[in-house]
């Protein structure tokens, strides 16, 4: 193709439907507007207990606007981007740049070591050249259950790589692929390879439930001999073995075709030392990297989230390799999909709308943010280099990345770069690398990288980039949420403020969406004030909003309504159920009275020298009967927590709050209709807060399964409620 015939790799196009978008989000405006004015109107002059109670419900309904508009500036522009992976195949041929993959675990109880060993067999499958990829897993639990898992995935790589090419294999790892996929026809290898598997697996889960090592399994590798040095999983020195190299022609799988580098780490880590959690194991792999096969892209993913598309690292390069603009992009992220979510989303951990048009919004302003697992970097983007615009991608220099000491040296010589003091006096985790000192290292280290200059794109093909593993239980979907907010709220009030450190250096739309995200916590104080407040007046016969018959109660009905349908119609359209809308409207109502409160508190517990930094990791093992009622649909509670506590007498205050007035309605029947007309709107928000929390009415007081709420929870709540309505009524 000569010079001048210009062919884009990729195309960006508008996301559908913006104006209707544009149209509804002003109309809604416009109501907004309406109920501010009739709250400064219409202020309450009566005693002291309905001016407060005013004032606080008129900031609420002010934070909540002040909110709606920054997601809507987030959306107000949506675009998607189309990669055209054969234009790359012929432009390029085999000059692609080598992949380095990087897949971190931290605790084998928590991360079996058979769920991490099928990540990083289907990060080997890629349809890509092998001799340009290398995997490397990061440790932190410097288990050597999870090495013995690494060695076997190690040896059933030659018999599944070849497989997963000459059938083209989707989902590639051999745990999905075999769940979902019937036996084919004529497949000679199929039952073979999915025993082979099976033993495999059988074999890890064997040993790691006897936390024990074979003897003639520990004789066999000199990797295990590192072990007889390690005092605790927070207490050793850097063990790495390359396991694969793939320099070495004799690293070839069972057809004599070459196979991926594969590569364990455990850093070293000492007491006196802060390891930094998931961004210390993310740099030590980016240096160890650097030393072995230096390629100039990176992908990382969490060990739970396997690959599900075996063109993702052609998509992504796409973006990266196209002649006109791909040198402007840092990284390129996929999103984060799920494999085990319910018909109905239970949890609402699907992420549908945010994926599918905030972060596209996103992208249309600077780029999206880096969420940690899925995402294609820039070597030199995430080493903190700056970006210029006469930066050029040399491909012959990038794939120039050939090392020639062997494999037992390079290990030795490797192993300073993952010690405990090689960061002392270095720049690492402030200007290179993950940015250390929060629980979201992604989302400061890819506003870092956007503040450098460099653009990003949200890729989200048809077929999902990459699956992993949804929380199953309320309790490790609310603990990561509070992790989540918290890291973000602690973000909005350092110097990576994107208000402040952002000025000047990204665009004032994306430093506001991220401004959506660091403020997620600071929406509690607002949702608790209107689930208990309305609730509690209701009962003592404040009056908060207009009557069912004046003509002011139209905004507030249009805005309610409207931002729901619309809400809805969204979710129906991203492929959700009207099921899934409702439990995704639950889970927020439950995440911000919870999570977001915890979050908020821990944040200023810890600006007040109170608390200190921990990372929580969650788990993604369940008991047999913990999955059933998931696949049931059913919530599961079944633990003490003070999170539940909340929950629960939030839910039987306004039970009791709709029942009070209730019975004022019914008793007094020629007082009725003034009752329903001067608290209608009161009544009604009672009524829809009860119908969210049927799902916790029914364990408190109907469930006798292990996933009900716990009698202490429910014997808490019941006197919190009540001491909560006997003194309002005083």
């Amino acid at each position: 193709m000569a010079e001048n015939e210009y062919v884009p790799l990729f195309e960006t196009r508008q996301v559908k439907g913006p104006i209707l978008f544009r149209c509804i989000a002003a109309s809604i405006l416009l109501g907004i507007c309406l109920i501010v004015m009739y709250r400064i109107r219409y202020f309450s002059i009566g005693g002291k207990a309905e001016r407060w109670t005013w004032i606080g419900l008129f900031l609420s309904e002010l934070w909540f606007s002040f909110y709606w508009l920054l997601t809507t500036v987030c959306r107000w522009n949506a675009v998607i981007r189309i990669p055209f992976i054969h234009r790359l195949s012929q432009r390029f041929g085999k000059e692609l740049p080598g992949i380095d993959i990087f897949v971190c675990t931290a605790d084998p109880l928590l991360e079996p070591p058979s769920m991490v060993v099928n990540t990083v067999l289907s990060m080997m499958a890629y349809d890509y050249p092998p001799e340009k990829l290398s995997v490397y897993l990061s440790d932190d639990g410097g288990s050597n259950l999870t090495f013995y898992a690494m060695l076997e995935a190690a040896n059933f790589s030659k018999t599944w790589l070849p497989f997963c090419k000459k059938f083209k294999v989707e989902p590639m790892s051999p745990e999905a692929y075999f769940r979902t996929a019937s036996e084919p026809l004529n497949v000679e290898e199929w039952p073979s390879v999915k025993r082979l598997y099976e033993e495999m697996k059988m074999r890890i889960e064997t040993t790691t439930k006897l936390n024990q090592i074979p003897q003639h399994v520990y004789k066999q590798h000199k990797g295990f001999r590192e072990w007889n040095f390690v005092t605790s999983k927070h207490d050793h020195q850097t063990i790495l073995q390359i396991l694969i190299d793939g320099r070495d022609t004799n690293a070839v799988d069972i057809e004599g075709n070459p196979l991926p580098t594969l590569v364990y780490l455990a850093r070293e880590k000492r007491p006196q030392y802060h390891h930094h959690f998931k961004a210390g194991a993310m740099n030590a792999l980016i240096r160890i990297s650097s030393r072995i096969s230096n390629a100039p892209i990176i992908l990382n993913v969490d060990c739970d989230m396997y690959s599900n598309n075996s063109e993702s690292i052609k998509y992504s390069l796409c973006i990266f390799m196209d002649e006109e603009k791909g040198d402007e992009f840092g990284y390129v992220q996929f999103p984060q999909s799920f494999d085990n979510l319910t018909k109905n989303d239970i949890y609402g951990c699907s992420f549908r709308v945010i994926q599918k048009l905030e972060v596209k919004g996103l992208d249309a302003n600077g780029g999206p943010c880096f969420i940690g697992t899925g995402c294609f970097h820039r070597r030199e983007a995430l080493c903190g280099k700056k970006y210029e615009k006469n930066f050029r991608f040399d491909l012959k220099k990038l794939n120039n990345t050939k090392v020639n000491e062997r494999a037992s040296l390079l290990e030795e010589i490797c192993k300073v770069l993952a010690s405990c003091t090689f960061e002392h006096n270095t720049t690492w985790g402030k200007e290179m690398g993950l940015i250390y000192g929060f629980p979201v290292e992604d989302i400061v280290t890819g506003l870092s990288v956007q503040c450098r200059g460099w653009k990003s794109v949200f890729l989200d093909p048809e077929r999902d980039g990459f699956f992993g593993v949804a929380p199953i239980t309320l309790l490790q979907l609310l603990v990561q949420h509070k992790r989540w907010t918290e890291g973000h709220l602690q973000v909005f009030l350092s110097k990576y403020c994107p208000l402040l450190y952002g000025y000047k250096k990204i665009p004032l739309k994306l430093r506001l969406a991220y401004c959506a995200y660091n403020l997620w916590a600071a929406n509690c104080l607002a949702t608790l004030y209107y689930v208990v407040v309305p609730c509690l007046c209701l009962l003592k016969g404040i009056k908060l909003f207009p009557k069912i018959s004046s003509p002011w109660v139209l905004p507030f009905a249009y805005v309610a309504f409207s931002h729901h349908a619309y809400s809805l119609g969204e979710l129906l359209w991203c492929g959700g159920t009207f099921l899934g809308w409702c439990n995704d409207q639950r889970m927020w109502l439950f995440k911000r009275t919870t999570s977001y409160l915890f979050a908020s508190l821990e944040t200023i517990l810890k600006l007040l020298g109170y608390s200190q930094l921990a990372f929580v990791i969650t788990t993604k093992v369940a008991d047999e009967d913990v999955s059933k009622r998931y696949d049931q649909e059913m919530i599961e509670f079944g633990v003490a927590s003070p999170m539940f506590n909340i929950l629960a007498t939030l839910a039987i205050l306004n039970l009791l709050g709709s029942f009070g007035t209730m019975k004022k309605v019914t008793m007094h029947a020629d007082k009725g209709f003034k009752v329903l007309d001067q608290f209608g709107l009161q009544i009604l928000l009672c009524l829809v807060l009860v119908t969210m929390n049927l799902p916790v009415y029914q364990a408190l007081f109907f469930r006798m399964d292990k996933g009900k709420m716990p009698s202490s929870v429910t014997y808490k709540s019941i006197i919190f409620a009540l001491l909560a309505c006997t003194l309002s009524v005083y």
